[in-house]
């Protein structure tokens, strides 16, 4: 595959264990599953650094446990609440401010970045680790979304290496690796659990609260994320990160929903197999795959019995009602500055969501809009990518 992946030369080496890890967004549900994952195999890992956002509670108890060299927050209130729980003693230097991600991202004794950061604040902090060469557990979409042509280049040309941390991507990665050559591909197969919304009309849609939003069925994740899977959203972003990752155009990724969230993706060879990977819905089996690669270890995940699923159902996914997946290929489509306006409109849209301040299905409404007046622009450095975000944020929130 045309892929950072599954085409690692050989001749380049993991890094050996004990792995030094940073984990950028440390106080998420993916922070959360990493950390248990490195708790229950010490001995594979050094935790060297740890991100924790505006969270600086959190932080402190972790760094009073785990003991990283580094951490960091976004800003001052947070560093406040960091010091006001850190103990005496605890041999962390903290950093403050978004270019302390980066920083992290890039330390000479990190051997693996954990990118989970949520949104886009999470491409410097990627696009960094990809500059300065790291082997990368990406679970931060949003970094490809917005610059994945970026990021390519840069693991080029530095010889870093992307891993999936996304349990679809992972997926992915599990069934394409060893499996052949690009011209036996036929095409990569995304499963959705279809959210909590499933076979409901954009009548119903339309007075979804906030409360019925964030219910997923399968899942728990953070309050963007779910509302993202409820919009498909969150699938329309995956399919333009699989076109990143494989090197693939859009039209050689499909989405099928699969409301019981056991088939994780699928690959599909030209001879008609298709190679599917099954788990029970836990993010530490694919952050394991991640940060241990290319071993596997044992995780506190209950084993999946089929005998006890029963039933394993698919369906093709309402473009109608929900529109965000139909958008996001689209996006792909009409070149690289428009994912990048989808990513902006729709972490404007969902943040407004949350408050309340508009209705569910005015996000893909705000969304089409924001496309429709989009007209393309030259995104081919960083600092393109960052004024093209902040520029429709900004016109977005000015048009609340």
């Amino acid at each position: 595959m045309k892929t950072y992946i599954s085409s690692w030369p050989a001749s380049v080496e993991c890094p050996p264990f004990p792995r030094r890890l940073a984990i950028l967004g440390a106080t998420g549900s993916i922070g959360d599953s990493a950390l248990k994952v490195v708790a229950k195999h010490p001995e594979r890992f050094t935790v060297t650094a740890l991100a924790g956002g505006r969270n600086g509670q959190k932080l402190a108890r972790l760094c009073n446990l785990f003991k990283p060299r580094y951490a960091a927050v976004l800003d001052d209130a947070a560093r406040r609440e960091y010091f006001a729980y850190v103990e005496d003693g605890c041999p962390t230097e903290l950093f403050v401010g978004p270019d302390a991600y980066v920083r992290l991202a890039a330390l000479d004794d990190v051997d693996l970045v954990l990118s989970s950061i949520v949104g886009a604040a999470g491409f410097e902090p990627t696009l960094a680790a990809a500059q300065a060469g790291k082997m990368i557990g990406l679970a931060n979409k949003e970094s490809l979304v917005l610059g994945g042509h970026l990021i390519r280049a840069a693991c080029k040309a530095s010889g870093a290496v992307i891993l999936p941390v996304d349990s679809e991507h992972n997926a992915l990665f599990q069934g394409l690796a060893g499996h052949g050559s690009d011209d036996e591909l036929k095409r990569l197969i995304l499963t959705a659990s279809g959210g909590p919304f499933r076979g409901r009309d954009r009548a119903f849609l339309e007075t979804v609260t906030r409360e019925q939003a964030l219910a997923h069925p399968n899942w728990s994740m953070g309050a963007k994320i779910s509302i993202d899977s409820a919009t498909l959203m969150n699938k329309g972003l995956e399919l333009i990160e699989a076109c990143h990752l494989y090197g693939l155009p859009p039209d050689m990724v499909d989405v099928v929903v699969h409301p019981q969230s056991i088939v994780h993706s699928l690959v599909e060879y030209v001879d008609g197999s298709q190679l599917a990977h099954l788990g029970n819905p836990d993010m530490q089996v694919p952050i394991a795959h991640c940060l241990c690669y290319p071993e596997r270890v044992t995780v506190d995940v209950p084993r999946l019995n089929l005998a006890t699923v029963g039933t394993l159902t698919f369906e093709e996914p309402d473009l109608d009602a929900f529109p965000c997946l139909r958008l996001a290929r689209e996006a792909f489509d009409a070149g690289p500055s428009h994912p990048i306006v989808l990513n902006a409109v729709n972490e404007i849209a969902v943040d407004a969501f949350l408050k309340e301040r508009i209705g569910f299905t005015d996000i893909p409404a705000m969304i089409e809009a924001g496309l429709d007046r989009h007209v393309p622009v030259d995104v081919s450095t960083p600092e393109a990518v960052l004024a093209l975000d902040d520029e429709v944020r900004r016109e977005t929130k000015d048009r609340l």
